[in-house]
């Protein structure tokens, strides 16, 4: 039987494992190697990818940025999660704002101290993108379009360390990142229509407080079709392997999402709709291992 003071510490270690959203960081951080290991460095060696303490060294950086981040997101819109979120506020509310602070200057602290083993760029780099996600969740996130461009842009940053660290300028590279930014884009905005009581309330400037519902489903539709252009693009003109079957999947989702899209008119829909969007961006992650398993197999050896 776990005593009282157990139980407490369970319960906040699982309130600051919610607030910093542990799982996308896990998710994150899968990504940043299948993205190494397959695409950006994938004439090298699988074990001087995987054991490169440089780019571990940049992964753990990003983690702990991104953990950073979430915490402040969470520490400015405490007031919002509490109409839109009620029971997720709850279990953040068990750790003190004061320890939540203190726990974001340790994160970013560290993120600079590991980013500083790779080189000074590094450095740079992080702290420009920490200063990045400060300022976008202080002002530029209740701001229409600027909002939803930076947090897209933010969301993909990780994944530009390890580009600048491979130095790999290939053009399919530049058409996946194009494919990641589009469905970002898009789940930022969806998550402005489900989030869109609170947003109100609270004076957030977001798409759908300012211009409605009805064009933010119109820019929706409009971003889904120009996803249309790097799926034609990676189907037909780039040798992806069995990846294929992902963007075919992803079609028949987002056809899917059009129609619900257009009938939505509550929370509900808007949730439906965001996790659509949270599965495709998430099978992408995990069928980044479809473009050529062969060629991977035999990198073991």
């Amino acid at each position: 039987m776990l005593s009282r003071r157990q139980k407490l510490i369970m319960l906040k270690f699982f309130s600051m494992f919610s607030v910093v959203r542990g799982y996308n960081i896990l998710v994150i951080v899968i990504a940043q190697y299948l993205t190494s290991v397959y695409i950006l460095a994938h004439d090298k060696a699988l074990k001087a990818v995987l054991f490169d303490l440089n780019l571990f060294m940049l992964v753990l950086a990003s983690a702990a940025t991104i953990a950073a981040g979430y915490i402040i997101n969470n520490f400015y819109d405490s007031e919002k999660d509490l109409i839109n979120r009620p029971y997720k506020s709850k279990i953040d509310r068990l750790v003190s704002q004061n320890t939540k602070l203190s726990f974001y200057f340790v994160l970013n602290f560290s993120a600079v101290i590991m980013a500083s083993y790779v080189s000074f760029k590094a450095v740079v780099f992080f702290s420009i993108y920490i200063f990045g996600i400060w300022f976008y969740s202080h002002k530029l996130k209740k701001l229409p379009f600027i909002g939803n461009l930076t947090s897209a842009i933010l969301t993909i940053t990780p994944f530009f360390a390890i580009f600048l660290y491979y130095k790999n300028f290939e053009t399919v590279i530049f058409v996946h990142a194009i494919f990641l930014f589009l469905m970002i884009s898009m789940r930022e905005l969806t998550k402005d229509l489900e989030n869109m009581k609170g947003d109100l309330l609270l004076g957030y400037q977001t798409i759908p407080v300012v211009y409605g519902d009805k064009t933010s489903k119109i820019m929706l539709t409009v971003l889904i079709a120009l996803t249309a252009v790097p799926m034609y693009l990676l189907l037909f003109h780039f040798n992806i392997g069995h990846m294929d079957l992902f963007f075919y999947l992803s079609i028949v989702l987002l056809l899917l999402f059009l129609i619900i899209l257009w009938r939505a008119k509550t929370k509900t829909h808007y949730l439906i709709l965001h996790n659509i969007l949270k599965f495709i961006i998430l099978a992408g992650v995990f069928s980044i291992v479809l473009l050529n398993v062969n060629v991977v197999l035999n990198r073991i050896h």
